[in-house]
């Protein structure tokens, strides 16, 4: 008797938890596909993040076609982020490679930020070079700068992603 009356007191309470707040719970506990997926494609753009200001564009080939990959599997979703990963991966030389690396960037960039996961972006940070005026993503406290590589590697600034506009 005992038990019965256990159990429908819990559902008498969980009668009274909105819908809505139940779903973000548990949206809470379990990232969406779409941002597992974001995350695979955030840690191959770190990887060609850290390539491109170690000048190592012959290293950029693979993770560049991985990405291409990874952003086309998002579907019409993904069209801005899959064609600024297709340009990368074609990219000639370093200084396309780079000329390519500021779209797909930007791409990402609003993706993250629209997907509004805390966990995905928690340790990201956007660079911002005030000399070309692009921004980039990474995870360290000091700016690694892309654009200008190892000739200026530390040149930027850097703030979270989820810092509010204007800071």
């Amino acid at each position: 008797m005992k038990t019965t009356i256990t159990v429908a007191a819990l559902l008498v309470t969980l009668s009274w938890v909105p819908a809505s707040a139940f779903a973000r719970a548990q949206a809470a506990k379990s990232p969406s596909p779409s941002t597992e997926a974001l995350r695979g494609i955030v840690r191959t753009y770190l990887d060609i993040q850290a390539l491109l200001t170690q000048d190592k564009f012959d290293d950029l080939k693979g993770p560049a076609g991985t990405l291409s990959s990874q952003t086309a599997a998002l579907g019409k979703d993904g069209a801005d982020l899959a064609k600024a990963a297709t340009a990368l991966a074609g990219a000639r030389d370093l200084t396309h490679a780079r000329d390519a690396f500021g779209p797909l960037s930007d791409a990402l960039i609003a993706r993250v930020k629209a997907d509004g996961s805390p966990a995905l972006a928690s340790d990201l940070k956007v660079g911002y070079c005030p000399m070309n005026r692009k921004s980039w993503l990474q995870r360290e406290q000091l700016a690694r700068n892309p654009y200008y590589g190892t000739a200026m590697v530390t040149c930027g600034s850097v703030t979270p992603v989820n810092a509010p506009p204007g800071k």
